[in-house]
């Protein structure tokens, strides 16, 4: 799948410049991006997006300093904008991607308020689908930044053809300062996505048996709403071996492979089974009752020895009978890896508690707000005469 990413704001310039780094050690390239920020040095951090590919907006509104939290202004630069982005865009071509791919963390301002507002105005541009990474604060981040997401993500979801979601709360870890957590998670959604989406694109590994290609990932997403995605990785497969710096290898750590050392036994149908079933009922990006998912993707990937089709099938056969629908795709990505991984993708779900608690969050800090500003409006109504009119 040939993937155009637009990284927006500070967390998804981070993530994507994640894609591009991680896409210029594959055999064959498949991602392209841009970065686009209020904030000049946000953009200036920013390692392996090019400097023509990294765009400056709301200059005249906020000098490059960036809007803070504030996601309306956020909004309206983008809505002032949106034809030096679609041009930034254009620049960089086209014409051979399969879908854009906008990433930003939900809580802040100018990723919060222009996420939603770009989706729109591509969706009308071009004809190839328009989704979302957005990533959720967790709430010791502060009520605003819940509320700043609640409002993005709700106007989001009426725009972008699908929206991913990446739960910080559930995934940052008791005691990890802020900035050991924002590297690992983000290392969390490059390592899931970046297998989803390179599916069907043949390298070292050659063609899968059962190849899952762009049209069945756009299938998939196509009932809109949220989305959320399983992870699972085998242990390694030739333990005596010198280990690969691989496509699956690049981004193991220590204490993931001893996490991850669970599969036992030679069938390699049944090894496939159980990667899938940690894969949908471990952590996923966003918790929810995959129950509820209309449609879902099983995708696995590793070399093309250890792929097995009875295994797929089967593995099918068993998302299927766990959620709502009944469209489940699924098929394998050879690569060459020492490890297998495998990927479920549940679309459209319609139960997910920690959305519910963001909107009451939100609503509470709505009220909040308003009751403050009342008071700040009456505490001088006292008949004091004003300096001026």
């Amino acid at each position: 799948m040939r993937v155009f990413f637009i990284g927006f704001g500070q967390a998804g310039g981070k993530i994507v410049d994640m894609f591009i780094e991680q896409d210029k050690k594959m055999p064959t390239q498949s991602f392209r991006g841009i970065a686009v920020n209020t904030a000049r040095t946000d953009l200036m951090g920013i390692k392996n997006i090019e400097l023509k590919d990294r765009l400056l907006i709301g200059q005249t509104v906020v000098k490059g300093h960036g809007v803070g939290t504030d996601n309306v202004t956020g909004a309206r630069v983008t809505a002032d904008e949106i034809d030096s982005i679609i041009n930034a865009i254009d620049s960089r071509g086209t014409h051979d991607i399969d879908a854009f791919v906008i990433v930003s963390g939900l809580g802040g301002g100018t990723g919060s308020g222009g996420t939603p507002v770009l989706a729109r105005h591509l969706k009308r541009i071009y004809r190839e689908p328009v989704y979302a990474i957005g990533i959720l604060p967790a709430p010791e981040e502060g009520r605003l930044y819940s509320y700043n997401a609640a409002r993005s993500l709700s106007t989001l979801v009426n725009e972008a053809d699908n929206t991913f979601l990446f739960d910080n709360s559930a995934w940052k870890n008791e005691g990890e300062s802020v900035k050991d957590a924002y590297n690992r998670l983000n290392d969390e959604i490059v390592r899931r996505f970046g297998v989803l989406f390179r599916a069907g694109e043949v390298g070292a590994g050659g063609v899968g048996e059962m190849v899952v290609d762009s049209s069945e990932i756009i299938n998939t997403l196509r009932g809109g709403g949220i989305s959320s995605v399983g992870y699972a990785i085998s242990e390694r497969i030739n333990p005596r071996t010198k280990q690969k710096q691989g496509f699956l290898g690049s981004f193991m750590k220590k204490k993931e492979k001893a996490e991850d050392v669970l599969l036992t036994g030679e069938d390699k149908s049944a090894k496939i089974i159980a990667l899938v079933r940690r894969a949908m009922l471990g952590r996923l990006t966003l918790p929810c009752d995959y129950s509820s998912a209309e449609r879902a993707l099983v995708l696995l990937a590793g070399p093309p020895q250890e792929m097995d089709r009875k295994g797929v099938e089967k593995s099918k056969s068993w998302v299927e009978e766990n959620i709502a629908g009944v469209e489940v795709r699924g098929g394998d990505y050879p690569v060459s890896s020492d490890y297998i991984a495998a990927v479920v993708l549940l679309a459209t779900i319609e139960n997910a508690p920690r959305i519910t608690d963001l909107l009451e969050i939100a609503k509470a800090t709505k009220e909040d707000v308003i009751r403050a500003k009342d008071k700040r409006s009456s505490m001088f109504d006292e008949g004091i005469e004003p300096l001026f009119e």
